[in-house]
């Protein structure tokens, strides 16, 4: 029996402790700063928004992890002496390993703005950053948010339901226009502004300004317009949170240096999660992935791994979903800001402006590349094996029905989207079958 450490107990690092559990008996040692128990973190902003409670976001009774025999440790990590098995605690305590897996996950991202540092001044990621931002927002009526992501936008929606006006900088021509295409971006940017929110658009964040007693009173934009505000959310993105690993010897470059088993260059240390930096290419994905589903993945493969049934991460086709306020997004294969050479794309918007689809596909083979779908559901199922099989865009969009998954009485599209498809691309109106690629 081996004793497995693993630094960090968000989703990657909980799912390998359930997956190794499930497999062996090893000892396993979860230890976090954050918090003492797994929580969902996707859920920080319904708690703020009185929605949730903190005790409704955890997935466990407090109970499992005894049950289960998973030791839970409340300290922070300061080092890793790899070659002694040990690690350094804030607590002045060490713990030693017998293997060493690091789900540290993300830390927002700091520029270095003049007055970063002030009260009222914070990203959002962590339970601490919640908890900050109960404090910073109570009793104040303006705000700014800084960057034009998932984060940001989830932040800007939990300030209005306090009734605290919200001014939103975002740098790019449109909203997350360095992500979605022009179309989709322009969409949103209606959408934020139909929620009374000060969207300014190609505008950034030039300095922070103070009060006299060191609290936020305005920001400064590079525009050098002044907007008061007693509030301020960073959330131009995350970057792994390794700084703990400095002289461990373990390789790092944005993140950590992993293979395709999730293993570092020292033996018996694994990594996984937002903190992770693959060396080996995955088509269509990025190196670095923090996202939720991806850490889930990881954690599984790592459980069977370290359980003796080596297994590599091969997470498929690319993947994601989020909420701008009441407008579901979905995104699946590669839809990119930008079109590529040899691809093409077609482009449906309701007019409601509340729904849209856009599908890339191959000019040349037609082979589908990718889909993103605003307010309308769709089954993971369907669309993860089209790509997996190199289906054409003519089977797609002449299967579209079989994806859909909004609920019962819910208005359907797929008439009029395959409609306005074969009335713009009148070539492509041809029967296809559903063959798998060997």
């Amino acid at each position: 029996m081996k004793h497995i450490v693993i630094i960090g107990n968000g989703i990657s690092g909980i799912t390998t402790a359930r997956h190794i559990r499930k497999l062996s008996d090893h000892k396993i040692t979860v230890i976090s700063s954050e918090t003492k128990y797994f929580f969902s973190r996707t859920a920080l902003m319904y708690i703020y928004m009185g929605h949730m409670t903190y005790e409704n976001t955890k997935p466990y009774e407090d109970s499992f992890w005894k049950k289960n025999r998973i030791d839970l440790l409340n300290d922070h990590v300061l080092s890793v002496k790899t070659k002694a098995k040990t690690l350094t605690l804030q607590s002045g305590n060490s713990l030693t390993y017998d293997i060493l897996v690091i789900a540290s996950g993300s830390k927002s991202n700091m520029f270095g703005w003049p007055g970063q540092e002030l009260k009222g001044v914070q990203g959002l990621y962590s339970f601490q950053d919640l908890e900050r931002m109960e404090q910073a927002t109570r009793g104040i009526d303006r705000a700014v948010v800084v960057g034009g992501g998932l984060i940001g936008i989830e932040m800007v929606e939990m300030l209005l339901s306090r009734k605290i006006a919200v001014t939103l900088l975002v740098r790019e021509p449109e909203f997350w226009s360095n992500v979605l295409p022009l179309q989709e971006a322009a969409m949103i940017s209606r959408h934020v502004r139909s929620h009374y929110v000060e969207l300014k658009l190609e505008t950034e964040l030039k300095e922070i300004l103070s009060d006299s007693k060191g609290c936020v009173q305005s920001i400064v934009t590079n525009r050098n317009e002044n907007i008061p505000c007693q509030f301020v959310g960073l959330t131009v993105g995350v970057s792994p949170a390794i700084d703990f690993l400095k002289d461990s010897g373990i390789e790092t470059r944005r993140g950590v240096l992993v293979n395709e088993f999730l293993e570092t260059n020292v033996p018996d240390v694994y990594a996984l999660g937002d903190c992770v930096e693959r060396t080996y290419d995955l088509s269509n994905r990025k190196n670095i992935e923090q996202v939720w589903y991806t850490g889930r993945m990881m954690g599984e493969v790592l459980g069977q791994t370290l359980c003796g049934n080596k297994s590599k991460y091969e997470p498929g086709p690319w993947f994601n979903s989020a909420k701008f306020f009441d407008i579901e997004y979905q995104t699946y294969g590669n839809v990119g800001n930008n079109l590529k050479s040899a691809e093409d794309e077609f482009y449906w918007e309701h007019a409601s402006g509340l729904k849209s689809m856009h599908f890339v596909w191959n000019k040349h083979t037609q082979q589908f590349l990718g889909v993103n779908s605003f307010g309308i559901r769709l089954r993971h199922e369907c669309f993860d094996q089209w790509l997996r099989d190199n289906q054409s865009i003519q089977f797609v969009i002449n299967h579209l029905k079989e994806a859909n998954f909004d609920p019962e009485f819910f208005d359907r599209h797929e008439d009029d989207i395959g409609k306005q498809f074969f009335q713009t691309f009148p070539d492509l109106n041809v029967s296809t079958t559903l063959t798998s690629t060997p």
